[in-house]
Protein backbone atom coordinates (compact mmCIF):
# COMPACT_ATOMS: atom_id res chain seq x y z
CA UNK A 1 0.00 0.00 0.00
CA UNK A 2 1.63 3.09 -1.01
CA UNK A 3 1.04 6.86 -0.14
CA UNK A 4 -0.41 7.49 -3.48
CA UNK A 5 -3.06 4.93 -2.81
CA UNK A 6 -3.97 6.29 0.67
CA UNK A 7 -3.92 10.08 -0.87
CA UNK A 8 -6.74 9.10 -3.30
CA UNK A 9 -8.55 6.52 -0.93
CA UNK A 10 -8.60 10.44 1.53
CA UNK A 11 -9.29 12.58 -1.63
CA UNK A 12 -12.50 10.42 -2.90
CA UNK A 13 -13.96 10.24 0.55
CA UNK A 14 -13.34 14.00 1.17
CA UNK A 15 -15.06 14.94 -1.97
CA UNK A 16 -18.18 12.81 -1.12
CA UNK A 17 -18.24 14.41 2.21
CA UNK A 18 -18.33 18.10 1.62
CA UNK A 19 -21.74 17.74 -0.76
CA UNK A 20 -23.81 16.92 2.42
CA UNK A 21 -25.56 19.36 4.05
CA UNK A 22 -23.90 19.09 7.73
CA UNK A 23 -20.94 20.37 6.13
CA UNK A 24 -22.13 23.66 5.07
CA UNK A 25 -24.06 23.99 8.43
CA UNK A 26 -20.70 23.63 10.11
CA UNK A 27 -19.20 25.99 7.51
CA UNK A 28 -21.76 28.46 8.30
CA UNK A 29 -20.86 27.88 12.07
CA UNK A 30 -17.13 28.34 11.95
CA UNK A 31 -17.10 31.47 9.64
CA UNK A 32 -20.17 33.14 12.82
CA UNK A 33 -17.64 32.28 15.80
CA UNK A 34 -14.82 33.85 13.29
CA UNK A 35 -17.28 37.09 13.53
CA UNK A 36 -17.65 36.41 17.25
CA UNK A 37 -13.76 36.85 18.12
CA UNK A 38 -13.48 40.08 16.51
CA UNK A 39 -16.52 41.69 17.30
CA UNK A 40 -17.08 45.59 16.89
CA UNK A 41 -15.07 47.94 19.21
CA UNK A 42 -17.67 49.43 21.69
CA UNK A 43 -19.52 45.33 21.44
CA UNK A 44 -20.09 43.85 25.02
CA UNK A 45 -18.92 40.35 24.30
CA UNK A 46 -15.77 38.71 23.72
CA UNK A 47 -13.86 35.52 22.65
CA UNK A 48 -10.53 36.54 24.47
CA UNK A 49 -10.13 38.79 27.54
CA UNK A 50 -6.22 39.26 28.35
CA UNK A 51 -6.70 40.62 31.92
CA UNK A 52 -8.89 43.02 30.79
CA UNK A 53 -7.76 43.95 27.57
CA UNK A 54 -7.79 43.10 23.65
CA UNK A 55 -5.25 43.28 21.25
CA UNK A 56 -5.90 45.56 18.71
CA UNK A 57 -7.31 44.65 14.96
CA UNK A 58 -4.35 43.48 13.23
CA UNK A 59 -3.08 40.43 11.57
CA UNK A 60 -1.34 38.50 14.38
CA UNK A 61 -4.18 39.42 17.42
CA UNK A 62 -7.02 38.33 14.90
CA UNK A 63 -4.63 35.24 13.67
CA UNK A 64 -4.25 33.99 17.33
CA UNK A 65 -7.94 34.35 18.31
CA UNK A 66 -9.66 33.00 15.70
CA UNK A 67 -7.42 29.94 15.45
CA UNK A 68 -7.71 29.92 19.32
CA UNK A 69 -11.78 30.12 18.99
CA UNK A 70 -11.79 27.56 15.69
CA UNK A 71 -9.81 25.14 17.52
CA UNK A 72 -12.37 25.33 20.52
CA UNK A 73 -14.90 24.84 17.86
CA UNK A 74 -14.10 22.26 15.42
CA UNK A 75 -12.67 20.01 18.10
CA UNK A 76 -16.36 19.79 19.06
CA UNK A 77 -18.46 20.47 16.21
CA UNK A 78 -15.80 18.87 13.82
CA UNK A 79 -15.44 15.68 15.68
CA UNK A 80 -19.89 15.29 14.89
CA UNK A 81 -19.12 15.91 11.19
CA UNK A 82 -16.38 13.79 10.61
CA UNK A 83 -17.52 10.72 12.82
CA UNK A 84 -19.65 7.85 10.90
CA UNK A 85 -17.50 7.05 7.79
CA UNK A 86 -16.59 3.36 8.93
CA UNK A 87 -20.33 2.77 9.58
CA UNK A 88 -21.02 4.58 6.30
CA UNK A 89 -18.80 1.94 4.49
CA UNK A 90 -20.16 -1.43 6.28
CA UNK A 91 -23.85 0.07 5.82
CA UNK A 92 -23.51 0.98 1.98
CA UNK A 93 -21.71 -2.35 0.68
CA UNK A 94 -18.34 -0.31 0.31
CA UNK A 95 -16.98 -2.19 3.56
CA UNK A 96 -17.78 -5.91 1.61
CA UNK A 97 -15.72 -4.58 -1.57
CA UNK A 98 -12.78 -3.26 0.39
CA UNK A 99 -12.34 -6.33 2.07
CA UNK A 100 -11.93 -8.48 -1.27
CA UNK A 101 -8.85 -5.93 -2.32
CA UNK A 102 -5.46 -6.20 -0.79
CA UNK A 103 -5.87 -2.56 0.85
CA UNK A 104 -4.45 -3.15 4.23
CA UNK A 105 -5.96 -2.17 7.56
CA UNK A 106 -3.09 0.67 7.94
CA UNK A 107 -4.16 1.83 4.31
CA UNK A 108 -7.35 2.08 5.13
CA UNK A 109 -7.23 3.90 8.59
CA UNK A 110 -4.98 5.82 7.09
CA UNK A 111 -6.46 7.17 3.81
CA UNK A 112 -9.99 7.56 6.62
CA UNK A 113 -7.72 9.61 8.61
CA UNK A 114 -6.55 11.75 6.16
CA UNK A 115 -9.88 12.32 4.66
CA UNK A 116 -11.18 13.73 9.02
CA UNK A 117 -8.38 15.76 8.36
CA UNK A 118 -9.21 17.89 4.91
CA UNK A 119 -12.46 18.12 5.59
CA UNK A 120 -11.79 19.83 9.15
CA UNK A 121 -9.13 21.59 7.08
CA UNK A 122 -10.99 23.00 4.72
CA UNK A 123 -13.29 24.93 7.90
CA UNK A 124 -9.65 26.32 8.82
CA UNK A 125 -9.16 27.78 5.82
CA UNK A 126 -12.78 29.48 5.68
CA UNK A 127 -11.94 30.56 9.29
CA UNK A 128 -8.53 32.23 8.16
CA UNK A 129 -10.35 33.64 4.84
CA UNK A 130 -12.94 35.36 7.68
CA UNK A 131 -10.22 36.68 9.60
CA UNK A 132 -8.14 38.42 7.07
CA UNK A 133 -12.05 39.98 5.72
CA UNK A 134 -12.81 41.35 9.23
CA UNK A 135 -9.38 43.20 9.80
CA UNK A 136 -10.73 45.24 6.62
CA UNK A 137 -13.99 45.82 7.98
CA UNK A 138 -12.44 46.66 11.72
CA UNK A 139 -10.23 49.17 10.43
CA UNK A 140 -8.43 49.28 13.21
CA UNK A 141 -5.00 47.71 11.18
CA UNK A 142 -5.16 48.04 7.41
CA UNK A 143 -1.71 46.47 7.06
CA UNK A 144 -1.71 42.59 5.82
CA UNK A 145 0.95 40.33 7.87
CA UNK A 146 0.15 36.95 6.12
CA UNK A 147 2.35 35.25 7.49
CA UNK A 148 1.20 37.14 11.12
CA UNK A 149 -2.41 35.63 10.61
CA UNK A 150 -1.57 32.57 9.28
CA UNK A 151 0.96 30.98 11.56
CA UNK A 152 -1.70 30.61 14.49
CA UNK A 153 -3.97 28.05 12.42
CA UNK A 154 -0.72 26.05 11.65
CA UNK A 155 0.29 26.14 15.11
CA UNK A 156 -2.77 26.17 17.05
CA UNK A 157 -5.95 24.86 15.37
CA UNK A 158 -4.11 22.29 13.01
CA UNK A 159 -2.68 19.64 15.43
CA UNK A 160 -5.75 20.53 17.17
CA UNK A 161 -8.05 18.90 14.16
CA UNK A 162 -5.43 16.65 13.90
CA UNK A 163 -6.38 15.08 17.42
CA UNK A 164 -9.94 15.50 16.89
CA UNK A 165 -9.98 13.61 12.90
CA UNK A 166 -7.76 10.55 14.81
CA UNK A 167 -10.40 10.59 17.40
CA UNK A 168 -13.22 10.22 15.58
CA UNK A 169 -11.73 7.16 13.66
CA UNK A 170 -10.93 5.75 16.80
CA UNK A 171 -14.46 6.17 18.32
CA UNK A 172 -15.56 4.83 14.81
CA UNK A 173 -13.77 1.93 15.39
CA UNK A 174 -14.21 1.10 18.74
CA UNK A 175 -17.46 -1.37 19.67
CA UNK A 176 -18.16 0.56 23.19
CA UNK A 177 -18.41 4.14 21.74
CA UNK A 178 -19.01 3.22 18.13
CA UNK A 179 -22.33 4.46 18.49
CA UNK A 180 -24.17 7.37 20.29
CA UNK A 181 -22.69 6.87 23.52
CA UNK A 182 -19.88 7.85 21.84
CA UNK A 183 -20.49 11.34 20.78
CA UNK A 184 -22.04 11.91 24.45
CA UNK A 185 -18.08 11.06 25.93
CA UNK A 186 -16.59 13.15 23.48
CA UNK A 187 -18.73 15.78 24.27
CA UNK A 188 -18.20 15.53 28.49
CA UNK A 189 -14.17 15.24 27.65
CA UNK A 190 -14.09 18.26 25.56
CA UNK A 191 -15.61 20.24 28.38
CA UNK A 192 -12.56 18.77 30.39
CA UNK A 193 -10.02 19.79 27.28
CA UNK A 194 -11.76 23.73 27.75
CA UNK A 195 -11.50 23.93 31.51
CA UNK A 196 -8.05 22.58 31.37
CA UNK A 197 -6.81 24.13 28.13
CA UNK A 198 -6.89 27.49 29.48
CA UNK A 199 -3.62 26.39 31.54
CA UNK A 200 -2.52 23.66 30.23
CA UNK A 201 0.03 23.47 26.74
CA UNK A 202 -2.52 21.69 24.70
CA UNK A 203 -4.21 24.40 23.39
CA UNK A 204 -1.43 27.23 23.51
CA UNK A 205 -3.00 29.55 25.87
CA UNK A 206 0.26 29.61 28.41
CA UNK A 207 2.58 30.98 25.53
CA UNK A 208 -0.35 33.28 24.05
CA UNK A 209 -0.49 34.61 27.54
CA UNK A 210 3.01 34.80 28.56
CA UNK A 211 3.61 36.87 25.59
CA UNK A 212 0.40 39.30 25.72
CA UNK A 213 1.56 39.74 29.97
CA UNK A 214 5.15 40.67 28.64
CA UNK A 215 4.24 42.89 25.81
CA UNK A 216 1.62 44.85 28.47
CA UNK A 217 4.00 44.69 31.23
CA UNK A 218 1.37 42.93 33.09
CA UNK A 219 2.10 41.01 36.54
CA UNK A 220 1.67 36.92 35.80
CA UNK A 221 -0.96 37.03 37.88
CA UNK A 222 -3.19 38.90 34.92
CA UNK A 223 -6.25 36.57 34.18
CA UNK A 224 -6.85 35.34 30.63
CA UNK A 225 -10.11 33.52 29.77
CA UNK A 226 -11.03 31.84 26.53
CA UNK A 227 -14.59 31.60 25.87
CA UNK A 228 -17.85 33.81 24.81
CA UNK A 229 -17.62 36.32 27.70
CA UNK A 230 -20.02 39.31 28.57
CA UNK A 231 -18.53 42.42 29.41
CA UNK A 232 -19.82 45.46 31.80
CA UNK A 233 -17.63 47.63 29.22
CA UNK A 234 -15.55 47.29 26.23
CA UNK A 235 -12.02 46.02 26.58
CA UNK A 236 -8.68 48.29 26.30
CA UNK A 237 -6.92 47.75 23.65
CA UNK A 238 -2.91 47.17 23.29
CA UNK A 239 -1.03 46.42 20.14
CA UNK A 240 0.22 42.35 20.04
CA UNK A 241 3.27 41.91 17.37
CA UNK A 242 2.02 38.17 17.57
CA UNK A 243 3.30 34.68 19.23
CA UNK A 244 7.18 34.16 18.77
CA UNK A 245 7.04 30.78 19.09
CA UNK A 246 10.49 28.90 20.80
CA UNK A 247 11.39 25.63 20.26
CA UNK A 248 9.43 23.73 23.40
CA UNK A 249 6.43 25.25 22.11
CA UNK A 250 6.85 24.09 18.36
CA UNK A 251 7.73 20.66 19.64
CA UNK A 252 4.84 20.39 21.72
CA UNK A 253 3.01 21.08 18.70
CA UNK A 254 4.31 18.49 16.35
CA UNK A 255 3.94 15.95 19.82
CA UNK A 256 0.01 15.93 19.36
CA UNK A 257 0.45 15.56 15.61
CA UNK A 258 2.48 12.32 15.99
CA UNK A 259 0.12 11.30 19.10
CA UNK A 260 -2.79 12.09 16.40
CA UNK A 261 -1.28 9.59 13.71
CA UNK A 262 -0.62 6.95 16.26
CA UNK A 263 -4.08 7.12 17.34
CA UNK A 264 -5.42 6.49 14.03
CA UNK A 265 -3.39 3.96 13.35
CA UNK A 266 -4.13 2.11 16.68
CA UNK A 267 -7.42 0.46 15.62
CA UNK A 268 -5.59 -1.77 13.18
CA UNK A 269 -5.14 -3.98 16.52
CA UNK A 270 -8.89 -4.37 16.42
CA UNK A 271 -10.54 -3.44 13.46
CA UNK A 272 -11.07 -6.40 10.77
CA UNK A 273 -11.42 -3.82 7.82
CA UNK A 274 -15.24 -5.62 7.32
CA UNK A 275 -13.84 -9.11 6.85
CA UNK A 276 -15.99 -11.67 8.08
CA UNK A 277 -13.25 -14.15 8.51
CA UNK A 278 -12.00 -11.63 10.64
CA UNK A 279 -14.82 -11.48 12.67
CA UNK A 280 -16.39 -8.09 11.61
CA UNK A 281 -19.76 -7.53 10.94
CA UNK A 282 -21.30 -7.50 7.44
CA UNK A 283 -23.55 -4.60 6.04
CA UNK A 284 -26.20 -4.42 8.10
CA UNK A 285 -28.89 -7.40 6.15
CA UNK A 286 -28.50 -5.75 2.61
CA UNK A 287 -28.46 -7.43 -0.15
CA UNK A 288 -25.98 -6.30 -2.91
CA UNK A 289 -28.91 -5.45 -4.94
CA UNK A 290 -30.71 -3.51 -2.61
CA UNK A 291 -27.66 -1.53 -2.01
CA UNK A 292 -27.08 -0.73 -5.80
CA UNK A 293 -30.22 1.47 -6.86
CA UNK A 294 -32.40 2.20 -4.31
CA UNK A 295 -36.46 0.85 -4.01
CA UNK A 296 -39.12 3.16 -5.91
CA UNK A 297 -41.86 1.86 -4.53
CA UNK A 298 -45.69 3.01 -6.21
CA UNK A 299 -48.84 4.33 -4.25
CA UNK A 300 -50.73 1.67 -3.17
CA UNK A 301 -53.47 0.79 -5.44
CA UNK A 302 -56.12 -0.39 -2.97
CA UNK A 303 -58.93 1.68 -1.87
CA UNK A 304 -57.85 3.90 0.88
CA UNK A 305 -61.30 4.24 3.29
CA UNK A 306 -60.88 7.09 5.98
CA UNK A 307 -60.80 5.92 9.78
CA UNK A 308 -58.73 7.05 12.79
CA UNK A 309 -55.02 5.44 12.63
CA UNK A 310 -53.09 7.87 14.83
CA UNK A 311 -53.18 6.07 17.96
CA UNK A 312 -51.52 2.87 16.19
CA UNK A 313 -49.37 4.96 14.08
CA UNK A 314 -48.15 6.68 17.49
CA UNK A 315 -47.67 3.25 19.10
CA UNK A 316 -45.22 2.30 15.87
CA UNK A 317 -43.61 5.35 16.23
CA UNK A 318 -42.73 5.22 19.60
CA UNK A 319 -41.90 1.57 19.56
CA UNK A 320 -39.55 2.68 16.47
CA UNK A 321 -37.97 5.89 18.41
CA UNK A 322 -37.15 3.21 21.47
CA UNK A 323 -36.11 0.38 19.27
CA UNK A 324 -32.82 -2.03 20.52
CA UNK A 325 -32.69 0.38 24.13
CA UNK A 326 -31.79 -2.25 26.95
CA UNK A 327 -33.27 -2.99 30.29
CA UNK A 328 -29.92 -0.74 31.68
CA UNK A 329 -31.20 1.99 29.91
CA UNK A 330 -35.28 2.01 31.22
CA UNK A 331 -33.43 1.43 34.84
CA UNK A 332 -30.85 4.11 34.57
CA UNK A 333 -34.23 6.62 33.56
CA UNK A 334 -36.02 5.15 36.76
CA UNK A 335 -33.12 5.84 38.82
CA UNK A 336 -32.63 9.52 37.47
CA UNK A 337 -36.35 10.25 37.95
CA UNK A 338 -36.50 8.73 41.45
CA UNK A 339 -33.65 10.38 42.26
CA UNK A 340 -34.87 14.31 41.08
CA UNK A 341 -38.01 13.13 43.49
CA UNK A 342 -35.62 12.14 46.16
CA UNK A 343 -33.20 14.83 46.87
CA UNK A 344 -34.77 17.83 47.71
CA UNK A 345 -31.45 20.11 47.94
CA UNK A 346 -31.10 20.42 44.13
CA UNK A 347 -33.38 22.93 42.15
CA UNK A 348 -35.89 21.29 39.74
CA UNK A 349 -34.07 22.82 37.33
CA UNK A 350 -30.71 21.24 38.06
CA UNK A 351 -32.77 17.66 38.23
CA UNK A 352 -34.69 18.00 35.12
CA UNK A 353 -30.75 19.14 33.21
CA UNK A 354 -29.53 15.40 34.47
CA UNK A 355 -32.48 13.61 33.18
CA UNK A 356 -32.59 15.13 29.91
CA UNK A 357 -29.30 14.51 28.85
CA UNK A 358 -29.91 10.95 29.33
CA UNK A 359 -32.29 10.57 26.05
CA UNK A 360 -30.48 12.43 24.01
CA UNK A 361 -29.25 9.62 21.51
CA UNK A 362 -32.93 8.06 21.44
CA UNK A 363 -33.93 11.97 20.28
CA UNK A 364 -31.43 11.99 17.56
CA UNK A 365 -33.19 9.36 15.63
CA UNK A 366 -36.07 11.61 14.79
CA UNK A 367 -36.57 12.26 11.39
CA UNK A 368 -33.13 10.57 10.61
CA UNK A 369 -33.47 6.98 10.96
CA UNK A 370 -35.25 6.58 8.25
CA UNK A 371 -33.01 7.51 5.94
CA UNK A 372 -30.08 6.03 7.56
CA UNK A 373 -31.38 2.53 7.74
CA UNK A 374 -32.75 3.01 3.84
CA UNK A 375 -36.70 2.26 4.54
CA UNK A 376 -37.48 6.21 3.21
CA UNK A 377 -39.49 4.65 0.17
CA UNK A 378 -41.11 2.44 1.97
CA UNK A 379 -42.45 4.80 4.64
CA UNK A 380 -43.26 7.46 1.62
CA UNK A 381 -45.07 5.02 -0.21
CA UNK A 382 -47.87 5.11 2.48
CA UNK A 383 -50.63 7.49 1.89
CA UNK A 384 -51.36 10.63 4.49
CA UNK A 385 -47.73 10.46 5.40
CA UNK A 386 -47.88 13.54 7.10
CA UNK A 387 -49.85 12.10 10.10
CA UNK A 388 -46.62 9.59 10.37
CA UNK A 389 -44.46 13.22 11.12
CA UNK A 390 -46.93 14.15 13.67
CA UNK A 391 -46.89 10.85 15.11
CA UNK A 392 -43.20 10.61 15.30
CA UNK A 393 -42.94 14.16 16.78
CA UNK A 394 -45.72 13.11 19.13
CA UNK A 395 -43.77 9.99 20.44
CA UNK A 396 -40.48 12.73 20.77
CA UNK A 397 -42.53 14.80 22.65
CA UNK A 398 -44.18 11.30 25.51
CA UNK A 399 -40.64 10.44 25.78
CA UNK A 400 -39.36 13.98 26.65
CA UNK A 401 -42.21 14.13 29.18
CA UNK A 402 -41.55 10.69 30.34
CA UNK A 403 -37.49 11.30 30.48
CA UNK A 404 -38.57 14.53 32.28
CA UNK A 405 -41.75 13.80 34.70
CA UNK A 406 -40.02 13.60 38.27
CA UNK A 407 -38.78 17.46 38.03
CA UNK A 408 -42.58 18.21 36.60
CA UNK A 409 -44.08 16.36 39.57
CA UNK A 410 -41.56 18.62 42.12
CA UNK A 411 -42.91 21.61 40.14
CA UNK A 412 -46.50 21.06 40.73
CA UNK A 413 -46.53 20.18 43.82
CA UNK A 414 -44.36 23.42 44.71
CA UNK A 415 -46.96 25.52 42.59
CA UNK A 416 -44.53 26.91 40.85
CA UNK A 417 -46.05 28.05 37.92
CA UNK A 418 -43.52 29.66 35.85
CA UNK A 419 -41.25 26.56 36.50
CA UNK A 420 -44.33 24.53 34.66
CA UNK A 421 -44.12 26.99 31.92
CA UNK A 422 -40.43 26.73 31.44
CA UNK A 423 -40.29 22.72 31.63
CA UNK A 424 -43.70 22.85 28.51
CA UNK A 425 -41.62 24.98 26.22
CA UNK A 426 -38.62 23.03 26.18
CA UNK A 427 -40.33 19.26 26.58
CA UNK A 428 -42.14 21.20 22.97
CA UNK A 429 -38.31 22.17 21.65
CA UNK A 430 -36.36 19.47 22.08
CA UNK A 431 -38.48 17.02 19.46
CA UNK A 432 -39.31 20.17 17.16
CA UNK A 433 -35.61 20.39 17.13
CA UNK A 434 -34.75 17.14 16.63
CA UNK A 435 -37.12 16.57 14.00
CA UNK A 436 -36.50 19.69 12.43
CA UNK A 437 -32.40 18.82 12.21
CA UNK A 438 -33.42 14.85 11.05
CA UNK A 439 -35.82 15.55 8.09
CA UNK A 440 -33.42 18.20 6.94
CA UNK A 441 -29.79 16.74 7.15
CA UNK A 442 -30.88 13.29 8.17
CA UNK A 443 -28.05 12.41 9.92
CA UNK A 444 -28.78 11.93 14.35
CA UNK A 445 -24.82 13.52 14.75
CA UNK A 446 -26.48 17.42 13.71
CA UNK A 447 -28.79 17.20 16.46
CA UNK A 448 -26.21 15.92 19.81
CA UNK A 449 -23.99 18.23 18.65
CA UNK A 450 -26.38 21.61 18.86
CA UNK A 451 -28.36 19.78 21.72
CA UNK A 452 -25.35 19.10 24.15
CA UNK A 453 -23.78 22.53 24.08
CA UNK A 454 -27.51 24.21 24.38
CA UNK A 455 -28.03 21.30 27.29
CA UNK A 456 -24.50 22.82 29.13
CA UNK A 457 -25.65 26.19 28.85
CA UNK A 458 -29.13 25.82 30.32
CA UNK A 459 -27.36 23.69 33.16
CA UNK A 460 -25.11 26.99 33.61
CA UNK A 461 -28.23 29.06 33.61
CA UNK A 462 -28.32 30.56 30.19
CA UNK A 463 -32.28 29.85 28.94
CA UNK A 464 -34.86 31.43 27.04
CA UNK A 465 -38.21 32.35 28.41
CA UNK A 466 -40.71 29.78 28.22
CA UNK A 467 -43.02 32.23 24.83
CA UNK A 468 -39.88 32.01 23.07
CA UNK A 469 -38.87 28.42 23.65
CA UNK A 470 -42.82 27.69 23.21
CA UNK A 471 -41.79 29.98 19.92
CA UNK A 472 -39.55 28.03 18.46
CA UNK A 473 -41.06 24.46 19.15
CA UNK A 474 -43.43 25.56 16.60
CA UNK A 475 -41.64 27.13 14.35
CA UNK A 476 -39.31 24.22 13.76
CA UNK A 477 -42.05 21.76 14.09
CA UNK A 478 -43.65 23.25 11.12
CA UNK A 479 -40.30 23.44 9.56
CA UNK A 480 -40.08 19.62 9.79
CA UNK A 481 -43.57 19.15 8.18
CA UNK A 482 -42.72 21.81 5.34
CA UNK A 483 -39.51 19.57 4.64
CA UNK A 484 -41.26 16.25 4.60
CA UNK A 485 -43.96 17.88 2.30
CA UNK A 486 -41.48 19.20 -0.01
CA UNK A 487 -38.94 16.13 -0.24
CA UNK A 488 -42.67 14.21 -1.00
CA UNK A 489 -43.82 16.23 -3.40
CA UNK A 490 -40.19 16.13 -5.29
CA UNK A 491 -40.76 12.61 -5.43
Amino acid sequence: MNARTVGALALADFRERVRRPGYLAILIGAAGLACLAAPPADARWVILNAGGYRGLYNSAYLGTVTALAGGLWLTLAGFFLVRGTVDRDERSGVGALLAATPLRTSGYLGGKFLSNLLVLSSMTGVLAATALVLQLVRGESTTIELPALLLPFALITLPLLAVTAAGALLFDSAPPVRAGLGNIVWFFGWLVFVVAGQSGPVLGMRAIGASMRAEQAAPDSAEFGLGLMYLDRPLRTFVWPGLAPDASFVLTRLALLLAAGVTAILPALWFGRFDPARGHAAAPQRSQEASAAPLHLARPRTVVRPGSTMGRLFAGEFRILTQGVRAWWWLGLAALTVGSLAVTGAAPGSALAVTWIWPVVLWSRLGAQRHENGVTDLTEAAPAGHRRVVAEWAAGLVLTALAGSGPLLRLVLAGDGAGMAAWTGAALAIPSLALALGEIVRTQRLFQAVYLPVWYLALNGFTAPPPVLAGAAVVLAVLAFATHLLRHQWR
